[in-house]
């Protein structure tokens, strides 16, 4: 029973783990367009939520050089 438990548990971290991946790409697709659109200000806060939310990933780090290099244009 105990086993049972733990082998869901796990298969249940690994889906929350795959599902974060996901949405911080989906994120970052958003914030690439709201950037080539010239709405600076929402790109920036997406890029912002990407590094809050998933600052591991490998979209926190193209945030992060994004966000560092509009920071610069102002």
């Amino acid at each position: 029973m105990m086993t049972a438990r733990l082998i869901l548990c796990a298969l249940c971290c690994m889906l929350v783990l795959s599902c974060s991946g996901d949405k911080a790409k989906e994120l970052l697709e958003t914030a690439e367009l709201e950037d080539q659109q010239n709405n600076a200000a929402h790109a920036k806060q997406l890029y912002e939520d990407i590094i809050r939310l998933y600052p591991s990933s490998p979209e926190a780090e193209f945030a992060r050089a994004r966000l560092s290099s509009l920071n610069k244009d102002q």
